[in-house]
């Protein structure tokens, strides 16, 4: 049942995992297009998200989304990638902007349009130096999956409480749990110091 829970966990995280990538992305850009009304309307989303609970959210979309008859699994997969996405607006936004602005000028001054500048020589740059905080972010990710419990979804966390209500034994399986998430914890830790050590050693 473990195993089964880990799975449902592992999947849930990948998944908000990748679209939390691309709405902090998106987030991103509109942050810093220079535009006021994009800006706001960014600015607005991540003060949503940072102003509420994540258990909230999970809520918010579980109920919310119950006419289309959206799983529980779809439900929190969304509100995980709807939480974590402003945080990861933030991390883009600031790696873009802690890159020269010359570059930027460099790359407009040999012929390449600023979307081409952007994503040829500054996003590179930018992921390498977010990606450090981005792997937090992605942990903090893995443990908020545990959420998805209070909505039904058998993840790690449902299945320790599942089995100690069924037994009376609750330390017991949160202790067991509790080894499941630091092991997933150091596999995640490792995969992304392999990657940053990857990344730097390319730049060199």
């Amino acid at each position: 049942m473990f195993l089964k829970g880990m799975g449902w966990t592992l999947n849930v995280t990948a998944l908000s995992i990748i679209i939390a990538v691309i709405i902090g992305l998106f987030l991103a850009f509109l942050k810093i297009s220079g535009n006021k009304i994009l800006t706001q309307f960014a600015n607005l989303y991540i003060y949503l998200v940072r102003g509420t609970p994540l258990v909230v959210q999970i809520f918010f979309f579980y109920f919310g989304l119950s006419a289309l008859n959206i799983s529980p699994f779809w439900s929190v997969t969304l509100a995980l990638a709807f939480h974590n996405g402003a945080y990861i607006a933030e991390i883009f936004r600031g790696s873009i902007q802690s890159i020269d602005r010359g570059q930027m000028e460099a790359g407009r001054s040999l012929g390449m349009s600023r979307i081409l500048t952007m994503r040829r020589i500054i996003l590179p740059q930018a992921f390498r130096r977010a990606l450090p905080p981005l792997g937090n972010q992605f942990i903090i990710c893995l443990k908020d999956s545990s959420l998805a419990a209070f909505i039904g979804l058998t993840e790690l966390f449902n299945v320790s409480t599942t089995l100690g209500s069924n037994t009376f034994d609750n330390m017991t399986y949160l202790l067991i749990v509790a080894v499941y998430y630091l092991i997933l914890v150091l596999i995640f830790t490792i995969l992304v110091g392999l990657l940053e050590k990857k990344l730097s050693a390319s730049e060199k």
